[in-house]
């Protein structure tokens, strides 16, 4: 026994000795609370009392009784993600082939601009496109629309049950380009350069078909890993809505998402259990959106 046990150190203790401090703040951070958020959601806990366990009736109201989450929070998630994510995942592919296509210093140059919105976004959101989109006629895009004549009046676009979603899906796409962007632009400008000779010589004719034939295959990984940062990125956004529109809940609830539907549960009501409950839901469909993804960019055995 104690010769196995050497043996497995020498072979195999090493590596888990490396891998030690991630899993163990994996653990602590990801394992933990995703757990304890589990047992929450099945309980009446106001953050302060002992939670109650009440079984399924978390479950049970938010979908049978919670009028908010079945017809704004729900659909809104669900149409935010399905268009900002998809549109946000496309746009950075393209921008990392435009940008694979120029010399490497306006190459370095261009993606540090192109990445710096998804740094500062919070910051931006505040301090440009509040006051792009301010409502009366000392804001950018109203005074532009008022001295055109394309508009009488100025337009609440934070308050619009009509704008505030679409402005939502703007800001999200100008700060889509996050690492997703950076891993796609890395693989592309690593694909073997003869591979588009040899595709060349077997008939391909122009760069649509380069990309779909050459580059798309052989970056496999990075739109795997994209694709996935995409679909985690817009259903746990949140804050945009709120940040932009300036209250939780938005205008008529006409920006709120799933992660504003929990805070207002979890940080403004106290309910923590109803919040876990909402948070698992979300949780779900991440999963279920990362097997999506999966099956479309995973390696097929």
């Amino acid at each position: 026994m104690k010769n196995k046990l050497m043996e497995w150190r020498k072979r195999e203790g090493s590596a888990y000795l490396f891998l030690a401090p991630y899993l163990i703040l994996f653990t602590l951070f990801i394992v933990l609370p995703v757990g304890l958020s589990m047992l929450l959601s099945f309980s009446d806990f106001d953050s302060v009392n002992f939670p109650h366990w009440v079984g399924l009736k978390n479950y049970i109201s938010l979908f049978t009784s919670d009028a908010v989450f079945m017809q704004y929070v729900l659909p809104n998630t669900l149409k935010f993600s399905l268009i900002a994510g998809p549109l946000g995942y496309i746009l950075s592919f393209l921008m990392a082939w435009m940008l694979a296509q120029i010399p490497k210093r306006p190459r370095t140059v261009l993606a540090l601009i192109l990445y710096s919105p998804s740094m500062t976004s919070g910051v931006a959101m505040t301090v440009i496109w509040k006051v792009l989109f301010n409502g009366d006629q000392t804001g950018y895009l109203n005074s532009i629309l008022l001295n055109w004549g394309f508009i009488r009046e100025p337009i609440q676009w934070l308050q619009s049950t009509d704008w505030l979603m679409p402005v939502m899906i703007l800001v999200t796409l100008w700060s889509s380009m996050g690492v997703g962007f950076l891993a796609m632009l890395a693989g592309i400008l690593d694909v073997d350069q003869e591979m588009y000779e040899a595709g060349y010589i077997d008939g391909v004719r122009n760069r649509f078909q380069e990309i779909v034939y050459i580059t798309i295959p052989s970056l496999k990984p990075q739109m795997l890993f994209g694709a996935v940062m995409a679909v985690v990125n817009t259903f746990q956004a949140g804050a945009i809505g709120v940040t932009l529109s300036g209250s939780n809940p938005t205008p008529q609830y006409a920006g709120q998402l799933a992660l504003n539907h929990i805070e207002d549960y979890g940080f403004l009501r106290y309910e923590m259990g109803y919040a876990s409950a909402t948070s698992v839901v979300l949780l779900l469909l991440i999963l279920v959106s990362s097997k999506a993804v999966f099956r479309v960019f995973g390696e097929k055995e």
